[in-house]
């Protein structure tokens, strides 16, 4: 099935890319899979063989009136070769190749008080040009940090908090 998945997301990849209607098309990927997920009816409906491809296809034109039309055809081949239930591992591949495409990369700043912008804004430009990557900085306030900062970028973690330093120092302590 992830085969499937990456066979598929690629191909409205590149029929997105070609268009220029990329980030149009995944966001309304993402609403569209988000809605299958928060509605029982609206998952049972396109998921069930009791419903013809023709009802779906009427389904689809009636719920996704203003969509991206690749995205409605797109979604209509999946109706066609009854690959709906594919759509969440698709967003999932298509997300990636996005984030690829646009050389995106995940910063997570977890601080024990929250940082002011200009702090924040500071890290994600020294990040971006160490990296030559567009940074997407989130940030969070845990208490139990401490003091300090502990920064996720992408899959790598630096933990410069207190906490850290603290449980190293334990851990020698405890050696000694």
């Amino acid at each position: 099935m992830e085969e499937i998945a990456q066979v598929y997301a690629r191909s409205l990849f590149e029929v997105g890319k070609e268009h220029g209607t990329l980030d149009v098309v995944r966001e309304q990927l993402g609403q569209f899979a988000d809605a299958l997920s928060d509605s029982h009816e609206l998952s049972t409906f396109f998921f069930s063989p009791y419903f013809s491809t023709p009802e779906k296809e009427d389904g689809l034109d009636r719920t996704l009136q203003d969509a991206d039309p690749s995205l409605v055809n797109f979604l209509k081949l999946l109706i066609e070769n009854h690959r709906v239930p594919a759509v969440f591992r698709i967003r999932r591949e298509l997300d990636r190749l996005w984030e690829e495409e646009n050389r995106l990369l995940p910063v997570q700043i977890t601080s024990a008080v929250a940082l002011d912008a200009a702090t924040v804004d500071r890290v994600g430009r020294e990040i971006g040009e160490q990296t030559g990557r567009r940074v997407e900085l989130s940030t969070t306030v845990d208490p139990d940090v401490l003091g300090g900062i502990v920064l996720r970028v992408g899959n790598q973690i630096l933990d410069a908090s207190i906490r850290n330093r603290l449980d190293q120092l334990r851990r020698q302590v405890a050696k000694a």
